[in-house]
């Protein structure tokens, strides 16, 4: 019998966006594309994966601040995470050189109007629509939240880390009507009533990531209690537990209320 080869995990980043709603903490998704290779039609966070240049940006002291103890791989995951939630939801972390204060919403209007038509279809980098607009990017802005690698023996694999930030206030996030076909804001809890009732389709990686953060009702305690947490690697473990039932299990120091989950049939890691 051939062994399959396993697959290398492609290093992937993606943001939690947070703000405080009327019935609580509010969180950022997007429905994923039907025609998308992966978590089509899921409800997930922004996100993808690392690109060289992310590594270029983050090496590049003018765009990117370097942060103490940070290497260079977390320096191009936070670079990643910012391109990436700009592209799919037009929210820029990021400021002028020199100022202290994130982009407003007019000047934020103007780069969304010069550069993402031509950045969505291939024809401009985020490198060059920082460059022309003069922006450093503002990687404090994150909290790293939660690091998960697809399952040993899954044919593609990524290696996600999760962070979250707190929307600028005067920024609007939209879906970019190309790789996201819908947005929402919402509380977890929501979510997960909705993904219950058959409303939202959530892949496990993303659903046990919002049952994490529902723990906390607001946007500041949940930043809070990311910044004391240590965030512990999940590589899940799918195992049979009975009659057409299967369970995975994650590390109990991974903080996720458990080590046994009962998941679908087949479950879904695809996602974010």
């Amino acid at each position: 019998m051939e062994i399959k080869p396993i697959a290398q995990p492609r290093l992937a980043a993606t943001v939690m966006l947070l703000r405080d709603g009327s019935e609580g903490m509010e969180v950022f998704m997007i429905v994923r594309h039907q025609g998308n290779d992966f978590a089509s039609g899921a409800l997930v966070f922004p996100g993808g994966r690392v690109d060289p240049e992310d590594h270029e940006l983050a090496a590049d002291a003018g765009m990117f601040a370097p942060q103490p103890g940070v290497s260079a791989e977390a320096a191009a995951l936070r670079v990643a995470a910012i391109r990436e939630t700009f592209e799919e939801c037009g929210v820029l972390l990021a400021r002028a050189r020199g100022d202290s204060a994130m982009v407003g919403a007019e000047r934020l209007r103007d780069i969304e109007a010069a550069h993402r038509p031509a950045m969505t279809r291939g024809e401009r980098t985020f490198g060059a629509m920082l460059a022309a607009e003069n922006l450093t990017l503002a990687p404090e802005a994150m909290t790293h939240f939660a690091h998960w690698i697809t399952p040993v023996h899954a044919p593609k694999r990524f290696d996600t880390h999760f962070f979250l930030a707190a929307a600028p206030s005067d920024q609007v996030a939209l879906h970019d009507g190309h790789e996201a076909v819908d947005s929402i804001w919402i509380t977890p809890e929501r979510a997960m009533a909705g993904t219950r009732a058959g409303t939202y389709k959530l892949v496990f990686p993303t659903e046990m990531n919002l049952k994490k953060l529902g723990r906390n009702t607001a946007c500041a305690t949940a930043l809070a209690a990311a910044r004391a947490s240590r965030v512990v690697t999940v590589v899940p473990v799918q195992e049979r537990a009975g009659e057409g039932m299967r369970v995975m299990r994650l590390p109990l120091e991974a903080d996720y209320g458990g080590e046994v989950f009962e998941v679908t049939n087949p479950p879904s890691f695809a996602g974010r």
